[in-house]
């Protein structure tokens, strides 16, 4: 499975931006898919998930109300929306996949993806 992250770039508190993750090499709608982030000097955090099947999403409480996680399988991609964006929001964020049998109290860790992007830098201004 390849993944390819897109979407970043620069903002300033308050905006918007959507990244997109496009996903090759495996039937997609089977996947599992998860975004993550890595601030500087930090480890990298659960984001948002979406399952596969029945679409069902999770989300770090720090993102509730504020990022959507959603997927179109036809297209075989799956996006973050991010609103109201923070400058503690700055990271690189990547998306990653598995196509294991989902267990919402694994989504949150990154042992529980096989498969990860290469990452799109958001940097969000105050």
């Amino acid at each position: 499975v390849q993944l390819q992250a897109s979407g970043g770039g620069l903002a300033q508190a308050g905006d918007s931006l959507r990244l997109s993750c496009a996903a090759s090499g495996s039937t997609f709608s089977t996947l599992n898919m998860g975004w993550f982030r890595q601030a500087p000097g930090k480890e990298r955090e659960f984001v948002a998930t979406i399952r596969c099947s029945s679409g069902s999403t999770y989300y770090a409480d720090f993102v509730k109300g504020r990022f959507t996680i959603s997927r179109d399988n036809a297209k075989n991609m799956v996006y973050l929306q991010m609103d109201s964006l923070k400058p503690e929001d700055t990271a690189v964020y990547y998306c990653a996949a598995n196509n294991r049998y989902f267990d919402p109290y694994r989504v949150r860790a990154e042992y529980y993806y096989d498969y990860w992007g290469q990452g799109t830098q958001v940097t969000v201004s105050s």
